[in-house]
């Protein structure tokens, strides 16, 4: 299986801004879309964003739009979500996930990232 990598996670002040990052070394990266998901202590694991193979298709959580934004660079084979205005209920383990078999949204996301942890103080 392919293993995304998230980084960037860490503690930041309520209102702040914080980058996420999602790298996965695949020949296909391109073609996958790939969403972001979180979880927090005692929640069940919600989804927050995705993006389509070029970029050009977002979709984002109502609790999280206008917020965060997702972005990617096929060359780097990375994903990045740009989170501002960050609140303390978004203080979770953030996951990125591809979706092999879909190119415009996730659907089944099949390959999981370990997680990174963002912690929002007040």
């Amino acid at each position: 299986q392919v293993q995304p990598v998230e980084s960037g996670g860490g503690l930041v002040q309520a209102g702040g801004s914080l980058t996420l990052s999602c790298a996965a070394a695949s020949y296909y990266f391109d073609s996958y879309a790939v969403g972001w998901f979180r979880q927090a202590p005692g929640k069940e694991r919600e989804f927050v964003a995705s993006i389509s193979w070029d970029g050009a298709n977002t979709h984002y959580a109502d609790s999280v739009k206008g917020r965060f934004t997702a972005s990617r660079d096929n060359a780097k084979t990375t994903v990045y979500l740009q989170m501002n205005s960050l609140k303390s209920e978004d203080a979770a383990v953030y996951y990125c996930a591809l979706d092999r078999f879909s190119g415009v949204v996730v659907r089944t996301p099949d390959y999981w990232g370990q997680g990174t942890q963002v912690t929002v103080s007040s």
